[in-house]
């Protein structure tokens, strides 16, 4: 009688970050599979669908408009105060969806993370394109608000795609931090949402960074939001609305800090979210 022989396939993660982003774009398919499903399952039995995603940043317009334009009379640059508004809401609601979805992503793929081995950084980083699509709608409400009150746009929006790709590293940064963190303390479960609430306040949404007294806006630009909001009126808004430099890079200086931490923590982490969770 002949012999079988029997081969075992190991599959273990790339040891090194080379091998892991060629691992990532590798298993590219599942992260299309991942934002796909993440898209269906936001829209899936709603009864106005995609509307969701103006509906939540323009009630928050509203109530920002009358809280500081209105009431508080705060300065807006020169340009309709809903505007101002609208234009800080797109990469508020960008960062604050991806921060979400992607914080509780782990926990909410148990299944899928105990039982075969991916890269698991596709998990957090798949949410994002959520976020993108409901940036797309919301953007031609602003669109459309620009065109209501006859503000034009300026060459410097061809700027904004880089704005929007600094959104994105922000969010990503703190999701991989936070999404690591959830699986060993569910805490940040609540903490998370929490945390989006008070940065609302916190970040210049509802008014210009030009309030901000001179000698704090340094200090104020830690936030790294402050930046991506910033960049995002220059580029849309056009005049009466430059960078204030240092404290812009500050802020570039802390995203990619965050995004640093947040990357090796997840990494770090990583082999040992399938016996944890």
């Amino acid at each position: 009688m002949g012999t079988e022989e029997s081969f075992d396939t190991v599959i273990e993660p790339g040891r090194g970050m080379k091998h892991y982003w060629a691992e990532l774009w590798q298993y590219r398919g599942l992260f299309y599979f991942l934002a796909w499903r993440d898209i269906l399952v936001r829209y899936k039995q709603t009864v106005i669908g995609v509307a969701w995603s103006v509906i939540k940043p323009l009630l928050t317009m509203v109530v920002l408009t009358v809280v500081f334009g209105k009431l508080a009379r705060l300065p807006s640059g020169g340009v309709p105060y809903p505007i101002l508004v609208f234009a800080a809401m797109l990469p508020w609601q960008m960062f604050s969806s991806t921060l979400m979805a992607s914080s509780n992503s782990l926990v909410g793929n148990t299944n899928l993370l105990s039982k075969v081995y991916f890269p698991r950084l596709i998990v957090p980083s798949s949410t994002a394109i959520v976020s993108l699509v409901d940036f797309a709608v919301s953007f031609v409400i602003l669109a459309g608000l620009m065109v209501w009150y006859r503000h034009a746009v300026t060459w410097r929006i061809l700027a904004l795609p880089l704005f929007i790709l600094l959104a994105m590293i922000t969010a990503l940064g703190f999701g991989y931090l936070f999404s690591a963190l959830n699986v060993r303390y569910r805490d940040f479960r609540h903490m998370v949402p929490f945390m989006v609430q008070f940065g609302l306040y916190i970040s210049p949404v509802g008014f210009s960074t030009q309030v901000v007294p001179e000698n704090w806006r340094l200090a104020y630009s830690i936030n790294p939001m402050v930046g991506v909001i910033d960049g995002f009126r220059w580029a849309l808004l056009g005049k009466g609305f430059g960078f204030y430099l240092p404290g812009f890079l500050l802020s570039v200086a802390f995203t990619v800090l965050i995004f640093w931490l947040g990357l090796t923590y997840f990494r770090r982490l990583e082999r040992t979210f399938a016996d944890v969770i």
